[in-house]
């Protein structure tokens, strides 16, 4: 059934082609712009909405300097790589596409607090200050959260719990708001704006969150679009877990073979961007955990849409992702055959008005085949990059992450293989491993290295790069590879010690008081009088890393080159360590791809023939 309907749809396109569309059209967009122009250069349109319902494949929608206050919901994808559609920003000229409007018409009531009040009419069907911010895995924290926001020059202000939290002392800018059928009413302390003199929210930049996204389709398949060079702000989009339809600031959707490139995706109330999961009419009718994801997957598999061929495929490159209160990307079995690569992601989960388990600068779940690469990931309240159920094939190399207040890693309930390879690694906790089946190669382990026994939950499996299903098992703790890492922390890599499966170590580099895991590895090479104490310095965008790295580990060990062969199949799904086209892995190159000294690799991320204190880790050279 699937099949038959997405093959009348790319028959109605095709047939749209043939009866009236010849040739690649540019369609321009303009701040002055009318919404009868046809979209020309010289008579553009005034939304970029208008553009995307008249864009068909091979077209392209190039969007001029200025602030868009709309949602953009594409009626329409590409049909192949060749005939995308693309949403692109002048060259030069900033875009910025806005999920909220100005603020004006506030009233004082008293002290700082002023008050705004909105009609129904206003919001329309999607009012963010009425719906209550709510979902699987979400904690409220003693309060209810709404999904609107308010902002101050640009910045969230926190939500008070109550209407007279505002009054008397009020601790930082806070908001309020209550809804009924007559309207929304926002009250909210402005305390601090000026530091003196008059206090007034009319003559500043105050804007109130409104849309529920900023790019996003409406409809499933809509396919091979590209968004290339925007700034994208302020949705007032839902919590995001993985068993609901995962709706992002921006976001695919349930498609395939977007890119998202070089775009500014900040202040998202909850995701930034999110690579699905689809609509499912079960969504939330179980009460959330371990059963109801479970039957969500079965239900996925049992679809039929969720392969290669259909779904996921995206490339997401070179994009600034920030200030987000829940996640930076998240993505349930829509990240499949994924490529992440080269982003920077910051300050996620800062706030932490509200709780949950969904938060990360990265979390993926059923990421299959899914490569996460040479991204820097930093300052967050959460985890760096959190692979949650079945990351088969998966990949995570080449990324800087640091100043997490969890873990920068934690891979859970996989079954492999996952491979971690020269990464930067930290935060207080560089890993925490509830999975088997893992390959960690040539990483610095700055903080500790957890493994934590998994053995209740059973999770699927599939066929080699495939979402074939082949059956289900219970994670067996072990079935891991630790292979020439630097490892600092005291604890060392002693957590594997109670490992029911086999694990691998060798060629680890323990420094100071950090020791291996008992008798795993017979050559493991120690520094004793290595000075472990490092710090990070961010410059203007450039980062440092000073941290004493010496030579002579290279002396002290010979150790080999990592290779698919070397690094065997994994205990249940029977796969080997390769690439997603099957080739083969050598990790031969290192962090800045530098070619690895085949005879005798340097230990860690970074490939040295001489010491150095100091190293610049992004942007790389």
């Amino acid at each position: 059934m699937y099949e038959s309907k997405r093959r009348l749809g790319l028959l109605t396109i095709g047939m749209l082609l043939v009866a009236g569309w010849a040739g690649a059209t540019e369609y321009h967009v303009s701040v002055q712009g009318k919404a009868d122009a046809p979209g020309t250069a010289k008579k553009p349109l005034r939304t970029i909405q208008s553009a995307a319902n008249l864009a068909m494949p091979g077209d392209t929608i190039t969007v001029h300097g200025g602030i868009y206050r709309e949602r953009i919901d594409p009626p329409r994808g590409g049909t192949s790589e060749d005939q995308r559609i693309v949403y692109q920003a002048a060259p030069g000229e900033k875009v910025t596409i806005s999920g909220a409007e100005e603020a004006k018409g506030w009233e004082h009531q008293s002290g700082n607090v002023w008050l705004l009040f909105l009609p129904n009419d206003y919001f329309g069907a999607y009012n963010p200050f009425f719906i209550p911010l709510q979902g699987d895995w979400f904690f409220p924290l003693k309060q209810e959260h709404k999904v609107g926001a308010v902002y101050f020059n640009g910045n969230e202000i926190n939500e008070a719990a109550a209407l007279e939290d505002l009054y008397g002392t009020c601790h930082g800018k806070k908001w309020y708001s209550k809804s009924d059928n007559q309207g929304t009413w926002i009250w909210a302390n402005f305390v601090g704006m000026p530091p003196d003199g008059e206090v007034n929210p009319n003559k500043e930049n105050v804007e109130i969150s409104k849309r529920r996204a900023v790019f996003y389709p409406s409809k499933p398949n809509i396919d091979y679009i590209t968004v290339r060079g925007f700034e994208l702000t302020k949705a007032a989009n839902p919590w995001s877990p993985p068993t609901t339809e995962q709706i992002g600031l921006i976001g695919t959707g349930w498609s395939k073979g977007w890119i998202i490139e070089n775009n500014e995706i900040t202040r998202a109330r909850c995701t930034g961007l999110t690579l699905g999961k689809n609509f499912d009419r079960m969504d939330g009718l179980m009460d959330y955990g371990y059963n109801a994801h479970y039957q969500l997957v079965e239900r996925v598999i049992a679809r039929g849409d969720w392969t290669k061929e259909n779904m996921g495929g995206h490339l997401v490159r070179n994009n600034t992702i920030a200030y987000c209160g829940q996640s930076g990307i998240v993505g349930s079995h829509g990240a499949a055959f994924s490529t992440i690569t080269g982003n920077v992601i910051h300050d996620i989960f800062m706030y932490k008005s509200f709780d949950g388990f969904e938060q990360a600068g990265i979390k993926f779940h059923a990421p299959v085949d899914t490569l996460i690469s040479n991204n820097l990931i930093y300052n967050s309240g959460c985890k760096g990059i959190w692979l949650d159920w079945m990351s088969q094939g998966a990949r995570v190399t080449g990324n800087v992450l640091f100043n997490h207040q969890e873990q920068d890693l934690f891979v859970e309930v996989n079954h492999g293989p996952l491979l971690v390879d020269n990464n930067i690694l930290l935060s207080d906790e560089s890993v925490r491993d509830a999975s088997q089946g893992s390959a960690y190669v040539h990483n610095l382990f700055g903080g500790k290295v957890v493994q934590r026994a998994e053995h209740e939950r059973l999770t699927q499996y599939f066929k080699p790069h495939s979402t074939e299903l082949v059956g289900r098992s219970k994670i067996f703790d072990g079935d891991d590879r630790f292979y020439n890492n630097i490892v600092m922390d005291d604890s060392g890599l002693r957590s594997y010690n109670n490992c029911k499966e086999e694990v691998w170590m060798d060629g680890n580099l323990f420094l100071y008081k950090a020791v291996p895991a008992d008798k795993l590895e017979k050559k493991a090479q120690f520094d004793q009088e290595a000075d472990t104490r490092f710090r990070i310095r961010n410059n203007g965008g450039k980062v440092f890393l000073e941290l004493d790295l010496n030579a002579e580990w290279a002396k002290g060990q010979t150790r080999d080159l990592i290779t698919t062969e070397m690094l065997g199949k994994t205990q249940i799904t029977r796969q080997t360590f390769d690439h997603a086209d099957g080739s083969s892995v050598a990790i031969d190159t290192d962090l800045f791809g530098k070619p690895r000294n085949a005879k005798n690799p340097f230990p860690g991320p970074v490939e040295l023939s001489g010491s150095v204190k100091k190293i610049q880790i992004w942007p790389r050279k």
